[in-house]
């Protein structure tokens, strides 16, 4: 066997190991939820807004600390536990709509982790690339792990992605630009 040979095995062998701590995402087992908040002048009239965005998709690696999460734009719900259900239907397709999320022009969310250092045991500050809507901006998140799960959440502006926040009654009420992405993700066995 030449050199040539063994350094080429060698390196099949380094790619196949690191190619091993790449963790499927748990999806169903995982959740992410987006918390909009109402402003204004009257939003004594308005609504907070819950949504759930469940994970299409995803890997992490815990070794390398690399992650990737994909989300269906479509997929998004509208829960406002507080609200009617006529309520959240036009929350709904305001949301879904091509004024905010416009999901027949940009049907995924994606995050995709570029760096992350340690904060302690079992915590992390990642940082990575949160594609919404089309545009593509960096975030920070930091994160913890506890039995299992790995918990954190961020908070983002809207119009970094190209959204303008909705705004009724002349902007009396509207929502706040910034929303908080809240997830709890799993990873499969």
């Amino acid at each position: 066997m030449t050199l040539r040979s063994r350094s080429g095995i060698v390196a099949l062998l380094v790619c196949a190991a690191a190619r091993a701590q790449s963790r499927p995402i748990d999806t169903p087992s995982s959740k992410l939820t987006v918390h909009v908040f109402k402003a204004g002048m009257f939003s004594t009239f308005g609504h907070d807004h819950v949504i759930d965005a469940p994970i299409a998709s995803g890997t992490a690696d815990t070794t390398a600390l690399r992650v990737e999460l994909r989300v269906r734009s479509a997929a998004l719900r509208v829960t406002d536990p507080k609200n009617s259900e006529s309520d959240r239907a036009g929350t709904q397709k305001t949301m879904t709509g091509p004024d905010v999320l416009d999901v027949g022009r940009f049907p995924e969310i994606v995050f995709q982790s570029t760096a992350a250092e340690p904060k302690g045991p079992a915590a992390w500050r990642v940082q990575g690339n949160l594609t919404i809507h089309g545009e593509t901006k960096p975030v920070t998140v930091d994160v913890t792990e506890k039995d299992g799960h790995y918990l954190g959440s961020a908070v983002v502006k809207q119009t970094d992605f190209g959204i303008k926040p909705v705004r009724v009654a002349g902007g009396t009420v509207r929502v706040k630009d910034e929303v908080r992405i809240e997830f709890d993700v799993r990873l499969a066995q």
